[in-house]
This record gives C-alpha cells, sequence and structure tokens, in this order.
C-alpha cells in the first residue's frame, strides 16, 4: 500500500508495494496501468503512484500533470518529497526525504504527517518511530521500550523481539500520537517529546490492531481478525466499549471516521456498520442482502459528515467457520453499487449502479488508460462531489471545528463536576 500526504505546496510519498485488484473489481475496465491507494487534496486534485510515474489527476479524472520519479512505487525504504509547484520548472521537484541511495536502513511501516503539528512519523521496523520536521531535520525518535525514573515501559513480554509493528495515527486535537507494537500494546506519545502517556495490553484481542483517531476523545481500535471494535479512552487507554460487526477484507478494512464522530466500516456480509461516540449500532442496508459484499474502505466526503460506500454484486458467497473464525469466500462479480450516506442521519444523497452516468464519464477520461478499482473510482466520487448536496470545507476546518466541539465538551464536563463538588461541600457544611 502506498501512502501519500499532502503538506501545502509538497507531498510526501513512502513508496511501498502496490495494492492487489480484488476478485470481486474484474468488472471494471481493464487497461495498461496499475494505480497505487490514491489520497485527495483539498483542492480537489486526486494523487496516485504507477511503476515509475507520479500523476496528479484533476477530480473529472483527466491528468493535470506527470511526474518520473527514479524509483518504482515497490521499494519501501524510502520517502520521497513532491513539491508541485516545482513540476515543469528549472526547480528540484523531487528530493529524497527519507532513506539512502546506498544503504537499506529498514523496511518502513508506516507513515503519517501533521501539519498542525508541523510532523512527519517514520516507522522504521526494529529501529523505532522518528519525528521529523517537516523541512527534514530529525525531531525525536523512541523504541517501544523505554526506561523511565528506573522502569521499564513498554515490551512486557518480550524485548529482544519487540518492534512498533502499526502505521502511526495522530490525534490532532489531543496532540497525541498512537502506534502499537507486534505484542498487542498501544502506546499514547506526545507530539512534542518521546513522552509516554499511557501503554495499555490489548494482546488479548491479538497483536494486530488498526486504529482511528475519532479526535472526539476516542481512539476506535479495529480488530480484523476478531470482527470487533474498541472505543478508548484517550486520556487513560481504558475501554469505554467495544461491538462486534461482520467479517472483514483482510486486504482493506480501514474505517472512516466522520465529523459527527461516527466510525464506519463495510464487512463482507454486505452491511456498512456504523457506530455513534456512544456505541449505538446503524447497519446499512437496513434489509439483510446476502449477495453482496462490501470489501474496499469507505471514504470520507469534502463536508466531513458523509461518506461514499462500495458494494459488490455477487452470484454468491460460501461462509466457512473454522475455530473462533469465520471465512467468506465470494463467487462471480454482478455489478457494484456505489452510495453516499450520512452514517449519523441515515440519509442517502446518492446511489448509481455501475457502470452508470457519473463511473462512465471518468471511464471515458484520461482513467480509461489505467487498472481500476472500487477503492480509485470511489476516491474519484469524493474528490468530484458527486451527489452530494453538502457544502465541501479544507480538512484544516474541519479539524478545527471538531477541536472546537471537543474542548466545549470538556469544559462542559468539567462544569459539571466542579457544581458537583461545591453542591457536596454545602451539604457537608451543613
Amino acid at each position: 500500500m502506498m501512502s501519500l500526504h499532502i503538506h501545502l505546496a509538497s507531498l510526501l510519498l513512502l513508496l511501498s508495494p502496490l495494492p492487489q485488484i480484488l476478485s470481486g473489481q474484474e468488472s471494471f475496465k481493464k487497461a495498461a496501468y496499475k494505480l497505487s491507494k490514491p489520497l485527495i487534496s483539498d483542492d480537489g486534485k486526486v494523487y496516485l503512484c504507477s511503476e515509475k510515474n507520479f500523476f496528479a489527476f484533476e477530480s473529472n479524472g483527466s491528468v493535470a500533470w506527470t511526474l518520473s520519479l527514479s524509483y518504482k512505487c515497490s521499494p519501501k525504504d524510502r520517502v520521497l518529497k513532491i513539491n508541485p509547484l516545482n513540476v515543469g520548472s528549472s526547480e528540484l521537484a523531487v528530493e529524497l526525504f527519507f532513506g539512502s541511495e546506498y544503504e537499506r536502513l529498514g523496511d518502513i511501516i508506516g507513515l503519517a504527517v501533521s501539519i498542525s503539528s508541523s510532523c512527519v512519523l517514520i516507522n522504521v521496523k526494529n529501529r523505532g518511530l522518528f519525528a521529523y520536521r517537516l523541512q527534514g531535520k530529525l525531531y525525536w525518535s523512541v523504541g517501544p521500550l523505554l526506561y523511565q525514573h528506573g522502569y521499564r515501559q513498554g515490551c512486557r513480554k518480550n524485548i529482544t523481539e519487540c518492534y512498533f509493528s502499526s502505521v502511526p495515527v495522530f490525534d490532532h486535537c489531543e496532540a497525541s500520537i498512537y502506534i502499537s507494537n507486534n505484542q498487542g500494546e498501544i502506546y499514547s506519545l506526545s507530539t512534542r517529546s518521546p513522552h509516554f502517556k499511557w501503554i495499555q495490553d490489548f494482546s488479548s484481542f491479538g497483536s494486530t490492531l488498526t486504529m482511528k483517531a475519532g479526535n472526539n476523545g476516542l481512539l476506535y481500535v479495529t480488530v480484523a481478525a476478531k470482527a470487533l471494535i474498541l472505543a478508548v479512552d484517550v486520556s487513560r487507554g481504558s475501554i469505554l466499549w467495544q461491538k462486534s460487526f461482520g467479517q472483514l477484507s483482510m486486504g482493506d478494512y480501514a474505517p472512516a471516521v466522520d465529523s459527527n464522530g461516527w466510525i464506519s466500516i463495510g464487512s463482507l456480509d454486505g452491511y456498512l456498520y456504523s457506530f455513534s461516540p456512544k456505541g449505538v449500532l446503524k447497519k446499512f442496508p437496513k434489509v439483510l442482502n446476502m449477495d453482496s459484499v462490501i470489501q474496499v474502505s469507505p471514504v470520507l466526503d469534502c463536508s466531513g459528515y458523509a461518506i461514499y460506500v462500495s458494494q459488490t454484486q455477487i452470484e454468491g458467497k460460501i461462509t466457512q467457520i473454522i475455530g473462533d473464525y469465520t471465512y467468506i469466500s465470494a463467487m462471480k462479480s454482478k455489478g457494484v453499487i456505489f452510495t453516499l450516506i450520512n452514517p449519523a442521519t441515515g440519509i442517502i444523497f446518492w446511489s448509481e449502479q455501475y457502470p452508470g452516468l457519473f463511473s462512465s464519464e471518468f471511464l471515458r477520461s484520461d482513467l480509461q488508460h489505467f487498472l481500476l478499482d472500487e477503492s480509485v473510482l470511489l476516491t474519484f466520487f469524493a474528490a468530484s462531489s458527486t451527489g452530494n448536496r453538502l457544502p465541501c470545507r479544507s480538512s484544516r476546518k474541519i479539524l478545527s471545528e471538531v477541536c472546537i466541539k471537543l474542548l466545549t465538551d470538556y469544559t462542559r464536563k468539567f462544569q459539571h463536576l466542579h457544581r458537583e463538588q461545591e453542591d457536596n461541600f454545602a451539604v457537608s457544611d451543613l
């Protein structure tokens, strides 16, 4: 999977393996080039990589510009910094941000960027987590094992074979970072220094954990193997609630969190599972559809309140239960339905079966020269605001409004506790 991150006029590109085209996506028009996992910028452009070429697409599917790279989109031991403003000029458009031309520094497990913290996080297997300034200067680094005040923190079960094993996650409202190790421990760190706020052991759920910051006082943890989602209190690391959902596609199961704090994830049972911050579940569609699967992650729309979902219709599927796990094998694909939905209200703004009016327009654009899958088309639907009646907002504005709401909630809770304490003191005085 390739990750792209935008910083004003710059892009950070982690070179790593291309995704596979899943069997349920064979209905799309086949062409010459496979595309990486896409990223949408605030200006509506979509960035992707293929072979040794980096592409910037307009939201209508036309190529805005291309850039030849010195590397294929397959090695995962380098991070490149791309300046789109320098493309086509005499200025340097690509530079090596992390890694070496002459020696292998280690496999990069994950990359994350925070503009508000002016920080780039790079997790290198068996080496640790490195925090860089956006200009490329090392800020700090830390490993999964730390001794503070004479006490060992992290890697409680095995010291020698312990390493950070997840993509680092920023919590913009808390100025925190979350990362897990290969023993099932989750760490909360400060963005400003390699200080562990807390470490909690989640190994009873497994060692492979996927995290998503709610930016609402919650950290959402997905356990794919057990089809569980956990809501974790970011101040202490304690579990507030846990819920089950249908089986996941192991290839792409990242959930989406909207501005209302609802977390949504698609399942191979054909449902979209959406949970409120309190753990209230809504399932879409409401009528069980046994001949469909959702195998790619939902994509957040430009307003931050709705999500685009892809549901693959199939001729049938076989379910097998082996031990504690359920396995689903999908048969031949019959088609795909794309939907834009607001999880909090349940309102469906738009829906289209492939091929349809909007998807056909993309297939007549420059995208016709590439091998498309559902995740790529979902991204272009989101970038072009297809069927969307909600006003678009920049990612900075979305985060700002979410964090202000969280701060307001914290203030109300503090005032409520303060009034309770005053009442208790008044009663004791009597």
